[in-house]
C-alpha cells in the first residue's frame, strides 16, 4: 500500500473540511479583531510540536481552527499594509491550481495553465493600456523590480559582453522602495551607484535636481542604465511625474521603468493620474493588491521580448524546446528568472471572468474615496493632523491634541504609543511611516471589503486611544 495515497473520497473530506471552514470565515470576518489576541510564546507553543513519524489523517485537519484563530484576518477594518484583501473566488482557484500541480515554465510542461497566464497578460496589457507589451507573473512587485533592472542592465551595460567596462547609474526618488536597492546589490550593479533624488513637498521626484545628477554622472564617465518612476509610493502613495521622467529616459538613453507595485493598477480607476504608461520599457505591478488576488500574484510587463531573452535565457540542453510550432515552442523560463513557476495566472483568469473587470475598477474607485474621505475626516478632527497629500489609497496623519502643548519628540513618542494600543485592541490595524522625519500613522485602503465606517472608524480608536493615553500620563 502506498502510504502517501488515500481514496479520492477521504480527500473530498479534507477538501470540504477546508471549505467549511474558509466559508465561516468569511461568514464571520466582520465580527473578528483584525489581529489575533496572541503573543509569540504562545503562538510557539500552539504550533511547535514534534515532527510526526506515524500520521493521524484527518485529525490533522482538526488544528486549522487554530490556525484560522492565530491569523491576521483580511478583515475590512485592516489598514496596515499595501495588501489586497483575497477575492474569494480567486482563492477557490488556487486550491485547484494546487492539485493540478503544474510548472507553468514552458507549453509543453503546463499547456493550459501557460496559455491562460499569457492571456492574463495581454488582458493586464490592454487595461493598463500598454496593448503590445508582454511579459508574466511573479511572487510580487519586488520580484519584477529586480528582473526589470536586470534587462535594463543587459540593455545598456551588457553584463556578458566583454568590454563593458564603464559603470552603470540607476536614479531613482527617495521615496523609492526598498526592492530597488535590493535589486541594485543582486545584480552587481551596486548600491553606490543608484541615485537617490530628493523630493518635493509632495513627494515627487524632483526632475531638476534628477536632471544634474544624470549630467554630473555622464560628465564623469558613468553610463545611465535606468530612471525608475514610482506610481504609488510606499509610505504616501505619491506618482512621480511619468511623463517628463519617460522623456529624460529618451533624452539619455536610459532604460524607463515603472514600479507600479503599489499604484499602478488604480490606473484602472484613474488614468489621468498616470500619465505615459505606455512609453515605460517595464512596469512592475501587484495584482496582489488592487486587484484583490491571494498572496502570490505580483507581475512584470515589458516592451521589448527581444531583451528579456537576451537577460534571461540560457537553456541546458535537457529544456530546449524541440518543437517548431510557435505556441508550443514557448516557455516562459527563456524570458524570466524563475525555472520552477506556480500557476498563478488561474486565480486572476477565474476572478476576472467571474466579476468582470468593471468591478474591480469600480471597486478600486470606492477605496480612493474611501481614503479621500479619511483624509477629510482627519482634517476636520480638532485631534489630528494630516501629514501628506493622499494621491491614492495611503492616508499619514498624526494624533496632535489641542488640550496639550507637546514637541515634536512627545508627538513621536505619543503616536507610537497610540499605534501599538490600536493594534493591540484589534478595532482596527494601521501601521506608520517616516514623514519629514517625524512618526506618522498610517492607514493604507486597499480592501475589497472596506466601508466609509470602516474608515471612520480609525479616526474613533485613534482619538480614543490617544485621549486615554494622555490621561494616563
Amino acid at each position: 500500500m502506498n502510504p502517501l495515497q488515500r481514496s479520492p473520497e477521504e480527500y473530498r473530506e479534507a477538501f470540504l473540511c477546508v471549505s467549511e471552514l474558509a466559508t465561516n470565515l468569511l461568514r464571520e470576518l466582520n465580527d473578528r479583531p483584525c489581529f489575533p489576541n496572541i503573543a509569540g510564546e504562545e503562538s510557539q507553543q500552539l504550533f511547535s510540536e514534534p515532527l510526526p513519524e506515524e500520521g493521524i489523517g484527518l485529525r490533522a485537519l482538526d488544528v486549522l481552527q487554530a490556525v484560522i484563530d492565530a491569523s491576521r484576518l483580511p478583515n475590512p477594518r485592516f489598514f496596515g499594509y499595501v495588501l489586497g484583501s483575497g477575492e474569494p473566488i480567486a482563492a477557490a482557484a488556487d486550491l485547484l491550481a494546487s492539485v493540478l500541480n503544474q510548472n507553468v515554465t514552458a507549453w509543453r510542461s503546463a499547456p493550459a495553465a501557460v496559455t491562460i497566464e499569457r492571456v492574463v497578460i495581454d488582458w493586464l496589457a490592454q487595461a493598463m493600456g500598454c496593448t503590445g507589451f508582454v511579459g508574466s507573473l511573479t511572487g510580487g512587485g519586488s520580484t519584477a523590480n529586480l528582473m526589470a533592472l536586470a534587462m535594463a542592465r543587459e540593455s545598456r551595460t551588457p553584463a556578458n559582453e566583454s568590454g563593458v567596462e564603464r559603470p552603470g547609474t540607476v536614479y531613482a526618488s527617495e521615496q523609492v522602495h526598498m526592492s530597488i536597492p535590493k535589486a541594485m546589490a543582486l545584480l552587481g550593479l551596486g548600491r553606490r551607484y543608484l541615485r537617490l533624488i530628493p523630493c518635493d513637498a509632495q513627494f515627487q521626484i524632483r526632475l531638476d535636481l534628477l536632471e544634474d545628477a544624470i549630467a554630473s554622472d555622464v560628465r564623469d564617465g558613468h553610463t545611465p542604465v535606468a530612471i525608475v518612476g514610482t506610481a504609488g509610493t510606499v509610505a504616501t502613495g505619491s506618482i512621480d511625474p511619468l511623463r517628463e521622467l519617460a522623456d529624460l529616459a529618451r533624452k539619455h538613453g536610459a532604460w524607463f521603468h515603472i514600479d507600479g507595485a503599489f499604484g499602478g493598477l488604480a490606473a484602472l480607476a484613474r488614468p489621468e493620474l498616470f500619465n505615459s504608461l505606455s512609453r515605460a520599457d517595464s512596469i512592475a505591478l501587484d495584482p496582489h493588491k488592487w486587484l484583490y488576488q491571494p498572496l502570490d500574484c505580483g507581475c512584470l510587463l515589458y516592451r521589448d521580448r527581444v531583451v528579456a531573452r537576451k537577460t534571461f535565457s540560457f537553456t541546458g540542453d535537457y529544456a530546449k524546446a524541440l518543437r517548431e510550432d510557435p505556441v508550443e515552442n514557448f516557455a516562459f523560463f527563456e524570458e524570466t528568472l524563475e525555472l520552477s513557476r506556480r500557476f498563478r495566472a488561474l486565480k486572476l483568469w477565474l476572478s476576472l471572468r467571474y466579476h468582470g473587470l468593471a468591478a474591480f475598477r469600480s471597486q478600486i474607485a470606492h477605496n480612493l474615496e474611501l481614503a479621500a474621505h479619511l483624509a477629510k475626516i482627519i482634517e476636520a478632527n480638532d485631534h489630528l493632523e494630516l501629514m501628506a497629500p493622499v494621491p491614492l489609497g495611503a492616508v499619514c496623519f498624526r494624533f496632535v491634541p489641542s488640550s496639550h502643548r507637546l514637541s515634536e519628540a512627545q508627538l513621536d513618542s505619543l503616536n507610537l504609543k497610540i499605534m501599538t494600543q490600536v493594534q493591540l485592541a484589534g478595532g482596527v490595524y494601521i501601521s506608520n511611516a517616516t514623514i519629514h522625519g517625524h512618526f506618522a500613522l498610517r492607514a493604507c485602503v486597499v480592501n475589497h471589503r472596506s466601508t466609509s465606517e470602516d474608515v471612520e472608524a480609525v479616526v474613533d480608536e485613534v482619538v480614543k486611544t490617544g485621549k486615554t493615553l494622555l490621561l494616563e500620563s
